[in-house]
């Protein structure tokens, strides 16, 4: 199943999947490193922006907020959810907007859904030319070279359609450029419906996210705390990412 197949599968349910994700967290954490590194200009696109939960609280901060995403049922939910927002059915290694941006998104690691770092650098490259002068492009990475391939993640949570169970893990296997995000989702009600899916997705150290991101941005690069705006500790293979438009 392709990673579009699926999430256009999985759209009824993508807001309960994602139930514990803290997005006024994220989304207050990313506008106060807009504050500090920004140019005060309160236009902004989400990348792979899903059911647009960010895009939501951007608006509720002043944001003029828009969202992309390459699937539709989900741009619809999107649209829903946000009926004042625009939302754009692209490909974000391919993104071509008719405004400039203050400052772009692109949340839970979906920069790493471009699938090699051809894609990924085509990404970074389209997002400096959406942004205004001084403009920040924000998004979180994970460094292939720390990836456990024995952490996973999962939990469980009760829907109208019954008990959702959701797990998803990395998967590096130690060379090239490519990395796996292997998911299984079930849904038990009188029937036990259940997804199995791999996404191929780009694998990266962060010396060579650097290399791509530096001939665009001034980079900066911070823990991934949400609640706490610390620096890199250089060890830790999870970051966030402020890229300043040169």
């Amino acid at each position: 199943m392709s990673t579009t197949a699926l999430y256009t599968d999985l759209s009824h349910y993508y807001d309960v999947l994602c139930a514990e994700i803290d997005y006024p967290a994220q989304s207050d954490a990313v506008r106060r490193l807009n504050q500090i590194f920004g140019n005060g200009g309160q236009r902004h696109l989400d990348l792979a922006c899903g059911t647009g939960a960010h895009v939501q609280h951007f608006l509720a901060a002043g944001f003029q907020s828009q969202g992309l995403d390459i699937n539709q049922p989900m741009l619809d939910r999107a649209q829903q959810r946000c009926p004042t927002a625009r939302f754009h059915l692209q490909d974000m290694s391919e993104f071509v907007l008719a405004d400039q941006q203050d400052l772009i998104t692109c949340f839970l690691y979906s920069i790493h859904y471009n699938a090699d770092l051809a894609k990924l650098t085509a990404c970074i490259q389209q997002a400096y030319n959406a942004l205004a002068s001084g403009g920040v492009f924000c998004f979180n990475a994970v460094n292939k070279d720390k990836i456990d391939n024995q952490l996973v993640a999962s939990y469980s949570t009760v829907h109208a359609d019954g008990v959702l169970s959701f797990q998803s893990a990395w998967h590096y296997s130690g060379q090239g450029q490519q990395q796996q995000l292997k998911i299984q989702i079930s849904c038990q009600n009188q029937q036990l419906h259940h997804w199995h899916d791999q996404h191929t997705m780009v694998a990266v150290s962060f010396e060579q996210l650097l290399e791509i991101l530096q001939p665009y941005f001034e980079v900066h690069l911070f823990e991934h705390n949400y609640h706490s705006i610390q620096p890199w500790d250089q060890a830790s293979g999870n970051v966030i990412v402020v890229g300043v438009r040169r």
